[in-house]
């Protein structure tokens, strides 16, 4: 399946957004944990540990999965390819990492520590509001890198798409 320019273009544009949407929610969302974790005042960590449940109930999980989609619908439609160059491999298998762990650690951390603070104790672990965002930021900000630079080449198998006489010319090639 090839894309088309307009869709092609289309489909880099939500893809782009949604990642730096996705980049700057977790910025947000890390801001939100140094708040929690630093505050003295009960009010103050009750507030932002709810807003980063807003946030990660509400927004990073569409935002996630959006990048993630429209990522692989380029990879598939365009000569880049999901498996012909390491730096687009990375890029989803970090891309379906840092989902997973968004829905399975994330959110399930913050969801703890709004229930702790609602309930009227101190934050349980200010790992639960500030680990997830940092490591995820830490990730995205690496992704972003790999967008603009396209390190490393080929894979084996782009290797060997390239050496085939009708193969289509790789992006990037001679």
């Amino acid at each position: 399946m090839k894309l088309g320019r307009p869709a092609r273009r289309a489909f880099l544009v939500v893809h782009v957004v949604a990642s730096a949407a996705w980049l700057g929610l977790t910025l947000g969302l890390l801001a939100l944990g140094v708040t929690a974790a630093t505050a003295t005042s009960p009010v103050a960590v009750e507030a932002a540990v709810r807003g980063m449940q807003l946030f990660a109930d509400r927004l990073l999980l569409p935002l996630a999965l959006l990048t993630l989609v429209s990522g692989l619908v380029l990879a598939l439609g365009t000569p880049w390819g999901l498996a012909r160059h390491r730096w687009v491999y990375t890029k989803f298998w970090l891309t379906l990492g840092t989902t997973v762990a968004t829905f399975f650690a994330l959110r399930p951390g913050v969801n703890a520590a709004v229930a702790a603070v609602a309930a009227g104790q101190p934050l349980p672990d200010a790992g639960d509001v500030l680990f997830g965002p940092a490591v995820s930021l830490s990730a995205y900000v690496f992704m972003t890198v790999l967008s603009l630079l396209k390190p490393w080449g080929l894979t084996r198998r782009g290797r060997r798409l390239r050496e085939r006489p009708s193969a289509a010319p790789l992006p990037g090639g001679s």
